[in-house]
C-alpha cells in the first residue's frame, strides 16, 4: 500500500491535508481529507455579553468577518424579538454586498482562477496571483488591487472597520446611518465593480470556455456530484445574500424542503468521524450514508453553485442573463459539476454589484432611522448566505442577556461530506497505474479549492509561507520520495 500526503492543502483559507492510498496496482483504493486544527469558538462564547457575539464571531476568520458579524446581528435581533427598520435592513445588505464583491474577487483572481488561466499543470511557482497577472497583464493586475480594495472600503465606511466590522453588534439594527457623501462615494466604486464584474465574466469566457478541454474537464466525471443543494432565497425564490428562506432541492433540482432560520434543527443533522475536527451535516429526512451521493445519501452542497441549483433564478437582470447562460452550455438544471462553482461565483460577483447598485441609489439608505428598540433576550437565529455558503449563528440567551449556548455552522461545514467525496472521487479518476505528477496532485487540490473553503482560518506558521511537503510511500510502506517547497 503507498501512501500520498498532501500536506498542507494549498491555496485554501486555512490548514488541511489530503491522505492518499495506492493499492500494490497504483490506483486509488481510498482518499481521506482531514482538517487538524480545532476552533473553540462555540464553547469560549458561552457567558458572553449578547451584543458582544457578533464581533467576537468575526474573529473565526480573517477572510469571512462579514458573513460572522451579519449572521451574529441577524441571531440578535430574532434573540431579543425585534425587526430593525428598512434603512438598516439595507445597509446591512450594502455592507453585505461589499464584503461578496471582494471576498469573491479574492477567490478568482488569487486562489481558484489560476488553475484555469495559468493551467493546472503549470509550475507551481506560476499557480498564484502572480502567474495571473503574467498571463493577463499587469493593468488587469491593478484592477484586480483596485475593485478587492473598493469593496473592503465599502464594508469600513458602513461597518466600521474594513476586516472586523462592528456597526451592526446592535439588536434591531444598525450603529449608525451614512452621510450623502459616503453614499456618492461608495456609488462610484460600485459602478465600477459592475463593469469589473462583466469584465471578469468574459475573461472567463475567453480562457475557459472557449477552451474545449476545460470545458471538457468542468462536465468531467471526477469532478461530478449529484447531491442536494441548499440556498437562501426571496420570496420569489431568487437567490439572496442577507434575508429569506432557505432553500433545499434534491439531485434533480426538484424543491425538497424550504425552512425559516428558526427551523434549521428540523432539517440539518451533524455527523462526526474520529479521523477529521470538522462535523459532517447532513439533511435529517434523508440520513447519513456516509460519503455517497446520489438522491439516498443526505449529502447537500452549499455556496455559489448550491446557491444557484437551489435558486430559479437571480433578482437583477445582468446576472440573471449570466445565469441563464450557464445553465444553457452546462445542459440545464442543476448543474453537478463541481468545477461550475467557479462560473456560479462570478455571476454572483456580478449580482453583488448590481443589487449594491440598487440599494446605494436607493433614497431610503441615508435615512437616519436605523435602529428599533429590543425586547428581552431569549433565544434566537440568524441565517446569511456567506461567500462559501449558508451560515448559522443560534444563540441561547439568559435574563441578563448572556449566552449561554452557541451553535455555529459554518459554511464551509456544510460543504465538508462533499469536499471528502470530490477529493476522493477526483483521486480515483485522475491518479492511474501509480503514475503521480505535481500536475494530478494539483487536480486532485482543483477538486476542494472550488469549493472556496474556509478552514481553521486563524492558523499562522512563524515561517513567511505554509511549509508544503508530500511524502510518497511504496507498498511496504517504506519512505520512497518526499517533495517539498
Amino acid at each position: 500500500m503507498k501512501e500520498i500526503v498532501i500536506n498542507p492543502m494549498t491555496r485554501l483559507e486555512g490548514h488541511g491535508k489530503i491522505t492518499i492510498f495506492l493499492n500494490d496496482e497504483g490506483d486509488v483504493d481510498e482518499a481521506y481529507f482531514q482538517v487538524p486544527e480545532l476552533r473553540g469558538f462555540e464553547k469560549f462564547c458561552e457567558g458572553r455579553r449578547a451584543e458582544d457575539l457578533p464581533i467576537i464571531t468575526t474573529r473565526i476568520c480573517g477572510v469571512c468577518p462579514v458573513a460572522h458579524h451579519m449572521a451574529g446581528a441577524k441571531a440578535l435581533d430574532a434573540a431579543f424579538n425585534v425587526e430593525p427598520p428598512e434603512p438598516a435592513k439595507k445597509l446591512r445588505e450594502l455592507m453585505y454586498c461589499g464584503y461578496y464583491l471582494y471576498d469573491h474577487t479574492l477567490h478568482f483572481y488569487y486562489l481558484g482562477g489560476p488553475d484555469f488561466v495559468v493551467g493546472p499543470d503549470a509550475p507551481p511557482e506560476k499557480r498564484n496571483v502572480l502567474g495571473v497577472i503574467e498571463k493577463a497583464g499587469l493593468e488587469i493586475g491593478k484592477e484586480v488591487i483596485k475593485h478587492r480594495a473598493y469593496g473592503q472600503k465599502i464594508t469600513e465606511i458602513i461597518g466600521g472597520k474594513a476586516t472586523h466590522p462592528v456597526s451592526a453588534c446592535i439588536p434591531g439594527g444598525i450603529a449608525r446611518p451614512i452621510s450623502e457623501e459616503e453614499r456618492r462615494e461608495i456609488e462610484r466604486m460600485v459602478r465600477s465593480f459592475v463593469e469589473f464584474a462583466k469584465f471578469s465574466l468574459k475573461l472567463f469566457d475567453d480562457i475557459v470556455l472557449k477552451n474545449t478541454d476545460y470545458v471538457n474537464l468542468i462536465k468531467s466525471e471526477p469532478y461530478t456530484l449529484k447531491t442536494y443543494y441548499m440556498g437562501t432565497v426571496d420570496k420569489n425564490n431568487k437567490v439572496n445574500f442577507y434575508d429569506g428562506n432557505v432553500r433545499v432541492v434534491d439531485p434533480e433540482g426538484k424543491e425538497f424542503v424550504k425552512f425559516s432560520p428558526k427551523d434549521y434543527l428540523d432539517v440539518i443533522e451533524e455527523h462526526v468521524e474520529p479521523w477529521t475536527y470538522v462535523k459532517l451535516p447532513y439533511l435529517k429526512k434523508v440520513g447519513w450514508k456516509g460519503l455517497v451521493d446520489g438522491p439516498e445519501s443526505g449529502l447537500y452542497r452549499v455556496g455559489p453553485l448550491g446557491r444557484l441549483n437551489a435558486a430559479e433564478g437571480m433578482a437583477t437582470p445582468l446576472a440573471q442573463e449570466e445565469y441563464a447562460r450557464m445553465y444553457a452550455t452546462l445542459g440545464g438544471k442543476p448543474v453537478h459539476s463541481t468545477l461550475a462553482y467557479h462560473w456560479a461565483r462570478l455571476i454572483e460577483l456580478l449580482y453583488a454589484a448590481e443589487r449594491a447598485l440598487e440599494l446605494v441609489t436607493d433614497p431610503e439608505i441615508i435615512s437616519k432611522n436605523v435602529r428599533n428598540k429590543p425586547g428581552k433576550p431569549g433565544e434566537g437565529v440568524g441565517i446569511v448566505e456567506a461567500a462559501r455558503g449558508t451560515l448559522i449563528h443560534h444563540y441561547q440567551l439568559d435574563e441578563n442577556a448572556l449566552a449561554k449556548k452557541v451553535n455555529l455552522i459554518v459554511a464551509t461545514v456544510n460543504n465538508a461530506p462533499s469536499i471528502c467525496l470530490s477529493i476522493k472521487n477526483a483521486a480515483k479518476g485522475l491518479i492511474k497505474k501509480g503514475n503521480v505528477t505535481d500536475g494530478i496532485l494539483n487536480m486532485v487540490e482543483m477538486a476542494f479549492r472550488a469549493y472556496d473553503p474556509c478552514f481553521a482560518c486563524a492558523t499562522h506558521f512563524a515561517v513567511g509561507q505554509m511549509p508544503l511537503e508530500v511524502e510518497i510511500y511504496d507498498s511496504q510502506k517504506r519512505l520512497v520520495q518526499t517533495l517539498k517547497r
